[in-house]
């Protein structure tokens, strides 16, 4: 007896869906609730898992072909082999992915079912988040927002380029910005990274959240080269599509480990058999491998070594791994290009400007400082910039809702809540999930749906529509260390806030009416937006209501501690 699983309702506005990746092949067991396949539509990437247990025995939708919402996807049986014994009408009507019986020699007898599990690899796609980001050169820079980063683990299937791109340097504001913490908040300062991408940036530390930064996961095959078959057994490598080398050095915890994450363990002597990989599978990152190294390297004091040893290590330069992207050409991911198609259809449906404003945030910076500790005691969170950015942000929207507003027609639509979106970095790509009614919420509150929604993004565990209905977006480009960009907007919103990386500098402050210096903690706010509707005086009123707000930084009864 065997059941056909079809794909999903997988939002209200969701027709279709392209299935990127097998994760059971034909003759695997799978239980009830277990991921069976991942598919992406132009909202989001999620598994589908198996509404019934039992062993597959036909896989009906291959990688990389899109099909519509109620399309059959696989067929599950009990494991005897199809039909009833006693049906020989059944049998001879057998589907073609089944092995012909052994009557019938002349006939080649498959390995694997017809549909091509593993014949048409697909690279699962890779975000740019975000923006919840990552870490930061100031430990003040919030971190998972602007740039979320990304956090699934995803490897390109044998003879297919990986999507992923190196993560950059700096704090990244992941989370929010300011501190980029692991998850979508906390706060520690990265270390540079060769790879654009950080799995797990957070919120205010250079956690790869933005996480961030981390090496591609894969091996990438040069165009034309011939990949060898991943054995349908070996169930770490054959179901992320990964070339069958085996884990040197790496217990078994370790799981398939890319060669550039071999070569970090190498260079900074951490032991593999070690470490408990974070990744998809318990799979190692780049990320574990320097954390695992911070951790050694802080339970060894630097009284017991020589001078010299300590200058020369203080001395050493960062070098930058190679990304095995160079001289190779990989097609775009399907979010890739949905991304890429919004924004040339956003830039060329608007009028685009950006306003910039510089604020001090120091205020902000003494307050955090001060209740952080209490905060993550009581909350469970790490306190970041990026809850204070969102929350005078969402206040601003209140006062000034032309910065909310949408164009229909020749009309302007004032919605009645202010939606906010915040930017996560991905290893997929950049995603946005949104915070519903997000002036309904305390500083508490905004950072638990800030850790949420940018840990659920990474791990590729969101809900179609909790990436829809977003009015404002909010992107932590600092998370990086950038001082600001110009960011875009994208239909239908009309606007869009970037917040950069909080820096201390020196500044000029009053002091008993006299101008002085002083060392400030400063950050830019850049605010991007639609001509067409919102003017240069609108956005200038709205930053600096953000400015004063946090410029004053009077939150303390809005801390929900």
């Amino acid at each position: 007896m065997s059941e056909s699983v079809s794909l999903p309702a997988l939002g209200e506005s969701v027709t279709e869906g392209t299935v990127t990746r097998w994760l059971k092949q034909v003759g695997d067991h799978v239980d009830v609730d277990e991921p069976l396949l991942e598919v992406s539509t132009d909202k989001v990437d999620t598994e589908i898992p198996s509404p019934v247990a039992g062993v597959i025995e036909e896989i009906l939708v291959g990688e990389d072909e899109t099909v519509e919402v109620g399309t059959a996807l696989v067929r599950i049986g009990d494991g005897s082999g199809g039909g009833d014994a006693g049906s020989g009408d059944d049998a001879a009507s057998a589907d073609a992915g089944q092995e012909p019986p052994a009557a019938q020699p002349a006939e080649p007898q498959p390995d694997a079912p017809t549909a091509p599990a593993q014949a048409s690899p697909a690279e699962q796609e890779q975000p740019s988040a975000e923006s919840v980001p990552a870490p930061a050169a100031e430990p003040e820079q919030p971190a998972a927002s602007g740039e979320v980063e990304t956090s699934s683990t995803n490897a390109p299937a044998p003879g297919e380029q990986s999507d992923e791109r190196p993560p950059a340097p700096a704090e990244s504001v992941d989370e929010p910005s300011g501190e980029q913490e692991q998850a979508p908040q906390g706060g520690s300062t990265p270390e540079p990274q060769s790879t654009p991408q950080q799995s797990d940036s957070g919120s205010d530390a250079p956690a790869p959240t933005p996480s961030a930064s981390e090496a591609p996961s894969g091996p990438v095959t040069p165009p034309g080269a011939q990949s060898a078959p991943v054995p349908a057994s070996s169930s770490g490598a054959a179901s992320g599509g990964e070339p069958p080398t085996p884990p040197q050095g790496a217990s078994g915890n370790a799981g398939y480990v890319t060669p550039l994450v071999r070569k970090l363990a190498h260079e900074r002597g951490v032991d593999l058999a070690g470490i408990s990989g974070t990744g998809v599978g318990g799979r190692i990152r780049k990320q574990d491998v320097l954390d695992a190294a911070d951790t050694a390297a802080s339970a060894t004091p630097d009284a017991g070594q020589p001078a010299a040893a300590q200058q020369a290590r203080a001395a050493r330069a960062t070098v930058l791994e190679d990304s095995p992207l160079r001289g190779t050409t990989v097609p775009m991911s399907r979010l890739r290009k949905v991304v890429a198609e919004r924004a040339v259809v956003s830039m060329q449906s608007t009028a685009q400007l950006t306003s910039v404003v510089e604020v001090d945030v120091t205020r902000v910076a003494a307050l955090r400082d001060r209740v952080k500790g209490e905060f993550q005691q009581k909350t469970g969170q790490k306190l970041s910039f990026l809850p204070f950015f969102a929350m005078a942000a969402v206040e601003a929207l209140r006062a000034y809702p032309i910065i909310n507003s949408t164009v229909d027609g020749d009309s302007i639509v004032y919605p009645p809540s202010e939606n906010l979106s915040i930017a996560v970095d991905t290893e997929r790509g950049l995603l946005t999930p949104v915070i519903k009614d997000a002036s309904s919420h305390d500083i508490a509150g905004l950072a638990a749906q800030i850790a949420d929604l940018a840990g659920r993004t990474r791990d590729n565990k969101l809900k179609p529509d909790e990436l829809a209905g977003g009015t404002f977006t909010l992107t932590n480009t600092g998370s990086r260390g950038a001082l600001f960009d110009t960011p875009v907007v994208f239909l239908p919103q009309s606007a869009i806030l970037g917040t950069g990386i909080v820096v201390k500098r020196p500044a000029v402050v009053k002091v008993d009416g006299a101008d002085a210096f002083a060392v400030r903690s400063m950050v830019y706010l850049a605010l991007s937006y639609d001509h067409r509707i919102i003017d240069g005086a609108d956005a200038a009123r709205f930053l600096t209501a953000v400015k004063n707000r946090l410029e004053e930084a009077a939150f303390e009864d809005r801390l929900g501690i």
